[in-house]
């Protein structure tokens, strides 16, 4: 018996049942990604990085955006809800409603046991054809792989970006697009660490 694989959905009929639906996806060349709840120390994690962000770049002409706004990426065809995003200058909306940007210059993402190779891997290859993308940082919420623990990636060249690890409590980590510092301590402030497989 041949079973019959899913019909894709056009860009406009994902948008129009995004609208309707009580929980956000994901929409990756015609496939619906429906997207998981997210923990208490995800919520912290994106929180605090928001924060930090909107207090260290509001009045300097950026804008900091958490996940219920939507990123179009062109290149793929898809959409994505990254759980942090900062726009230098004015950000591109793709209609006058404002519900999705195309001009990321930094993305982060907290890692969640379901999405982080995903998160690591693909997206991240979407992510990267975004021409003015020039960080993204994953942040653990982990205590199997650290307490204090965020891999930075910086655009270094063409096709050239730079890992850094920063691990401890006691480390920091600059933005270099953004010439804003951030400590891990301020970031991991009242977040309670899980085992991945709890």
């Amino acid at each position: 018996m041949v079973v019959a694989a899913p019909k894709a959905l056009t860009i406009e009929e994902y948008l129009k049942r995004e609208d309707q639906a009580p929980e956000k996806s994901e929409f990756i060349n015609g496939e619906i990604i429906p997207m998981a709840g997210a923990s208490a120390n995800h919520n912290r994690l994106t929180g605090k990085l928001y924060a930090l962000l909107l207090f260290a770049l509001e009045d300097h002409g950026y804008s900091v955006f958490m996940s219920d706004m939507r990123l179009w990426i062109a290149e793929s065809g898809s959409y994505f809800y990254p759980d942090v995003m900062v726009i230098a200058e004015e950000p591109i909306f793709t209609d006058g409603k404002q519900m999705a940007v195309t001009n990321s210059c930094l993305i982060a993402a907290v890692l969640s046991a379901s999405t982080e190779g995903f998160d690591k891997t693909q997206k991240f290859g979407f992510y990267r054809s975004i021409p003015e993308l020039q960080e993204y940082l994953l942040i653990d919420q982990f205590i199997d792989q650290s307490r204090h623990f965020v891999e930075h990636y910086q655009k270094v060249g063409d096709r050239q970006w730079l890992l850094t690890e920063v691990v401890g409590e006691n480390t920091e980590f600059q933005l270099g697009c953004l010439g804003i510092t951030i400590k891990l301590s301020d970031l991991y402030k009242k977040v309670y660490l899980l085992q991945k497989n709890q």
